[in-house]
């Protein structure tokens, strides 16, 4: 079922476990002077560029490393978690409870573990870049693995830049084994967005829009991260340019938006890529990726479809309020996936008025008992179109297209009618709109952060929801980095 997965492959880089397709076949002893050399060799060298975006608990690098879209410290925590769509959890406390109140002040202690380390992760691929530049494979070929790598680069500093703003990295082949690394200055702003920029054109112009391999990096997902990256830096016209670059490739809507989040349907017209999950994973790090959301979502005491209970004592980890669960029309479809009673294990009977919230059932338990085989969607056609209409909006405001893309994820998605002659009445009415429905439609996917800081409603929007917001949006660097920089790295305002 799963084409690609991470792999086990030494070489500088512990990847994790693959189902097909790509396992490795290894003889001899691996070293810079025998691998990689051929076009076979290469492949699995460039693959490395995956390491990052898989689903498991994390991998050994520096130290032990998280995932972007690991359970911890991945993306649903550090962009969902602190947003005003979902409630504080401080059952466990730790990183939990402080990604919850959205005060990041305690990721200053934290050690090599951090994401900051993934600045030698954007060294690892600038390596290979310059070393696929001297194979001596197929032209083709060549083109295809640097545009993959150039895609897991530039999406990796989009996620640094997100999290602690422009970074020092090394972009210059050159500068790797010389003094040049310990030169932890920032790059300015400019020139951090322009490198991921190019990484990504780069990515945009040389991927397929369907790989042969079901997971890899592809055109639509390059063109939307670009897209994503333009709308948060305010290009508005370089913006729209890339959503209309989107537009000819063919995506569409489904019309049942639960089937997005299920096994039997993860493969469909609108999803443009997803983590690939392996349905045979029980959450062994040296397995495929696999999806443990379901766990952090049910309470303990909710039997589920097969999952006897999830891991939060009494609460989901993640709780949507009743405030978000109120903002939806009572007949959107997209509301179903929120849950709002339930009867527990020993027969007494949640509802809002003994429950923090909803319980989210966007992935639902259909497989298991241990870890579903949901893939995780990361980037959907829907998500495209709203940002497409957002784009238009600034550019022209309220247009009769911007308006039908928003209007058709209402109706395709949620059985909604129209937007109301209110939220088009101009340039800002349509643009709260469009920012209520992104909340709607790609709640609990790893964006809402970033949209209400584009917005400029990422403090307003906590107060209302009774979280008190750290002093920045963004995270501190940890102290051990400040300390080894002599003094040349910034820390990240707001944690002077």
């Amino acid at each position: 079922m799963k084409q690609l997965c991470t792999i086990l492959f030494a070489f500088a880089f512990l990847l994790g476990g693959c189902k097909k397709n790509f396992d490795p076949v290894i003889t001899g002893v691996l070293s810079s002077s025998n691998f990689p050399k051929t076009e076979a060799e290469y492949e699995l060298y460039a693959l490395a560029t995956y390491k990052p975006f898989g689903a498991k608990w994390g991998y050994p690098d520096v130290e032990y490393q998280n995932m972007f879209f690991s359970y911890e410290y991945g993306h649903l925590v550090m962009f969902d978690l602190p947003s005003d769509i979902f409630s504080v959890f401080s059952e466990w406390g730790g990183f939990w409870e402080g990604f919850s109140k959205t005060d990041f002040t305690f990721l200053r202690s934290q050690g090599k573990q951090s994401h900051f380390e993934k600045v030698r992760y954007v060294t690892r691929m600038t390596q290979i870049l310059a070393d696929l530049e001297k194979a001596d494979i197929p032209e083709a070929k060549k083109k295809q693995l640097m545009a993959e790598v150039r895609m897991g680069r530039g999406w990796t500093m989009f996620y640094l830049l997100h999290l602690y703003g422009s970074l020092p990295v090394i972009l210059d082949p050159a500068k790797i084994n010389t003094a040049a690394e310990g030169d932890l200055t920032r790059l300015s702003r400019e020139a951090f967005v322009a490198s991921i920029e190019q990484d990504l054109r780069y990515a945009a112009d040389n991927l397929v829009k369907a790989p042969a391999e079901y997971g890899r990096f592809n055109q639509g997902l390059a063109l939307g991260i670009l897209l994503r990256l333009y709308l948060n830096e305010k290009s508005w016209q370089k913006a729209e340019q890339a959503g209309r670059e989107l537009l000819p490739l063919g995506y569409s809507l489904v019309t049942d938006y639960a089937s997005l989040f299920t096994a039997a349907t993860e493969k469909n017209n609108e999803t443009i890529w997803a983590v690939s999950v392996d349905p045979t994973s029980t959450g062994g790090n040296f397995q495929g990726s696999f999806n443990a959301w379901a766990f952090y979502s049910y309470p303990d005491n909710m039997k589920g479809i097969k999952m006897n209970g999830g891991w939060g004592p009494g609460v989901g980890v993640f709780t949507p309020t009743w405030a978000f669960y109120d903002s939806f029309d009572p007949l959107d479809k997209r509301r179903q996936l929120l849950i709002p009673t339930y009867v527990t294990k020993s027969g007494q009977t949640k509802d809002r008025t003994n429950m923090r919230g909803p319980v989210l059932r966007k992935y639902p338990d259909n497989d298991g008992p241990e870890m579903q085989g949901n893939d995780i969607p990361v980037l959907r056609y829907a998500d495209v179109l709203l940002m497409l209409a957002e784009a238009i909006n600034q550019n022209n405001g309220p247009t009769a297209e911007a308006i039908g893309f928003v209007n058709e994820v209402r109706s395709k998605h949620g059985g909604m009618g129209n937007l109301a002659a209110a939220d088009i009445a101009s340039k800002q009415a349509f643009n709260d709109a469009i920012l209520r429905e992104r909340g709607w439609d790609l709640y609990f996917e790893g964006v809402r952060k970033m949209d209400l800081i584009r917005h400029g409603k990422w403090q307003s929007a906590l107060t209302a929801a009774g979280k008190t917001p750290g002093p920045g949006e963004l995270f501190p660097v940890p102290q051990y980095v400040i300390d080894v920089s002599n003094g040349k790295l910034q820390q990240t305002p707001g944690y002077n």
